[in-house]
């Protein structure tokens, strides 16, 4: 087997750029050099305490220096890392640290009232991500040897488990392996997110999700550029951060990139951006076309998910933008678009024509955590099933259609929320929309606009009636929308994608 640990992206850059920033957090800056001595210092604490190379470490932690850090420690010291989401109940994180076997957590001082619980319950030990005393040892320990480098790993060996977002119950971990994330970082960075090492990208998507530590860290660490660490996204303070930090790479998810279109609204001299990546949900196009044109850049909208590293396709500056697509896929993976009247079976449909999206490649995960039943449903002769709808064109520009869970069916015709929802985000008052489907006794299933308003339009306040005729006029009669709920604002998860289950279970409960 080749030895390889996810460890070596930042000791790599270390050794290359000592004294350039790694990252700015807090207002404090931190070197390659600094922030990878910290980390394998925390590395040896951890030795101390009695982790060993393929143990487990839960990490909770929000956007600050204190992840990379402990993130790479762990790494460091051949353990695993578990991120634990940072809006999980105490009952949930006991479930994430169990089932993955987590030995210990690391965890924010500001968020101990929620780990600090969990963690007694199973009887483990916290340790403080602060530093210097990140990692501490516990009183009674014998010192370990401080490390040199990082412990060495094999390429398949687990280097991170992420805990699906649990839409069909209780979260699955998600196993990637060092070869998963190295790719992915390397080939997101190299070829297909065009990274360079003078970049400032703004850190905001959450770093213990895969999007946020795979476009936002590791890329970034990988060419040696700067990561400019944001707690808490608004797009007023992450508007601000662009302009004190001269940030010059946006990764965000839509919510993100509508938030931050809100904040410049009415703002001339907006700061200059060279490269900007969406993903995490469907961007509307017309969110892109307003951004695109205020912020003067080009949007790159990609695709992937928790067990694909996460990318798998992506518009770029070499391939060109096709909008509504997510781009062709990157270096070293494959999509098959197979029929899904035969799931069993690999049974690809031309180009053009609607599938399953099904992925292989050296990003596809080793499978879920202790569950060989759900990992034999996810895989096919090597091809994991996304779940995911799409279509394949004749130049390999991949198109998603929507989640097969969130397709609606009324009166046996198949609705796509997707293509709804970029008609709707065009009518005249309306900020941002949702479609999903409710239950209905005649058709099986209705479709339902949830809808923000826009407060600044200035043709009057949108109103259910003049939502449905506006749909009407532009939607074929079995998917314009017979029903409208307004809201103040979506219920968003912690990656800020809309949870449309949520949305689906406060309609029916009439909230």
């Amino acid at each position: 087997m080749t030895a390889l640990s996810l460890a070596a992206i930042l000791e790599g850059s270390a050794r290359m750029y000592p004294d350039e920033t790694a990252v700015i957090s807090e207002g404090e800056s931190y070197s390659y050099g600094e922030l990878w001595r910290q980390a394998l210092g925390q590395a040896t604490s951890l030795r101390s305490s009695g982790v060993a190379a393929g143990d487990v470490v839960g990490i909770m932690s929000p956007n600050v220096v204190d992840f990379p850090r402990s993130y790479y420690a762990v790494l460091a010291a051949g353990a695993v890392v578990v991120p634990v989401h940072l809006l999980l109940t105490v009952p949930e994180v006991v479930h994430v640290l169990r089932d993955s076997g987590a030995t210990m957590l690391i965890c924010h001082p500001s968020f101990l009232a929620v780990g600090g619980p969990a963690a007694a319950e199973l009887g483990l030990p916290v340790l403080t991500s602060s530093w210097p005393d990140a990692g501490a040892a516990p009183e009674g320990t014998t010192a370990a040897e401080p490390l040199a480098t990082y412990v060495t790993r094999q390429a398949e060996d687990p280097a991170v488990v992420f805990y699906t977002s649990g839409t069909t119950g209780q979260p699955k971990g998600a196993i990637l392996t060092h070869v998963n994330m190295v790719m992915n970082a390397t080939v997101s960075a190299v070829d297909a997110n065009d990274v360079h090492h003078e970049d400032i990208a703004l850190g905001c998507l959450p770093l213990f999700h895969v999007f946020g530590q795979t476009a936002s860290m590791n890329a970034v660490f990988r060419l040696g550029a700067t990561l400019v660490l944001l707690p808490r996204f608004s797009g007023e303070a992450a508007l601000q951060m662009i302009r004190d930090q001269h940030v010059d790479v946006f990764h965000g998810v839509p919510t993100m990139y509508h938030q931050l279109l809100a904040a410049a609204e009415d703002q001339a001299g907006l700061p200059k951006l060279r490269l900007c990546v969406s993903g995490g949900a469907a961007l509307p196009q017309a969110v892109m076309e307003r951004f695109n044109t205020a912020f003067d850049v080009t949007i790159y909208e990609g695709y992937g998910l928790s067990e694909t590293s996460p990318v798998v396709s992506t518009n770029n500056p070499r391939s060109g933008v096709k909008p509504g697509t997510v781009g062709p896929v990157i270096w070293g993976v494959d999509v098959l678009v197979n029929d899904r009247n035969t799931p069993g079976s690999l049974s690809p449909v031309p180009h053009g024509e609607l599938g399953e999206i099904l992925v292989r490649g050296h990003n596809v995960f080793a499978g879920y955590l202790g569950n060989e039943e759900a990992t034999a449903e996810a895989m096919i002769d090597g091809w994991f099933h996304t779940g995911d709808l799409g279509t394949l064109d004749d130049d390999g520009f991949l198109t998603i259609v929507d989640r097969t869970k969130d397709v609606i069916i009324r009166g046996g015709f198949n609705v796509y929320p997707r293509e709804v929802e970029e008609v709707l985000v065009r009518c005249p008052g309306i900020a941002q929309v949702a479609v999903i489907g409710v239950p209905d006794a005649e058709r099986g299933e209705e479709v339902c606009a949830v809808v923000i308003r826009d407060t600044g339009h200035d043709g009057g306040e949108v109103t259910e009636e003049g939502i449905i005729e506006w749909a009407r006029e532009r939607l074929a009669k079995h998917k314009y929308p017979r029903v409208v709920r307004f809201v103040d604002e979506f219920p968003l998860g912690p990656s800020h994608k809309i949870l449309k289950r949520e949305l689906r279970r406060s309609v029916a409960e009439g909230e």
